[in-house]
Order: C-alpha cells, then structure tokens, then sequence
C-alpha cells in the first residue's frame, strides 16, 4: 500500500525538494526502508546505528509519535499520512 510521507526542509534535498513524496509498506519500518531505496540516504538521516529513529527525529503517523505506538512497527492503512519532523531544541 502507498502511504504519502511528509518530508521536513532539511531532508527535501535527497527527495528532490518534494515536500510529500509516496512510500509502499505495511509498517513504518517498511515505509522507511522503501524511502530509502527511491531516495538513499535519506534512512541514514532517519536511523541512528542501532536501527533505532533518532532521538533528534519524530516520526508521526497522523498526529501520533510513533514511540508512543509500536514505534518501527507502527501499522499504517490507507488514509494513514507519515510525517517526518526534526526536533526542535532550544531554551
């Protein structure tokens, strides 16, 4: 199934400055794997070493941080949207 993704400024450079781009899979470590192979890099910027997602990146499926869910095997449906959002720091 094709989920639209929703790509922060930063990261618009690997994907061709499309700020919604489309990934195929069932969950969000699929979706993730798959935007890597139609833009590479882009799972390096996502994921730290351990295959984790960053602690400096969210990962939203509708308005929901999937840590809060079931994180990399967060289901998604069709209607669902991902967006990937840099964390803000500051103080």
């Amino acid at each position: 199934m094709t989920i639209p993704v929703r790509i922060p400024t930063p990261l618009r450079k690997l994907t061709q400055n499309q700020e919604v781009v489309e990934a195929e899979g069932a969950t969000i470590r699929e979706l993730i794997e798959s935007l890597e192979r139609t833009y590479p890099g882009l799972k390096e910027r996502i994921c730290d070493e351990q295959d984790q997602i960053r602690r400096f990146v969210n990962v939203f499926l509708n308005d929901e941080d999937v840590r809060f869910l079931d994180e990399f095997e967060t289901a998604v449906k069709s209607g669902d949207e991902v967006s990937i959002v840099p964390a803000i720091a500051g103080g």
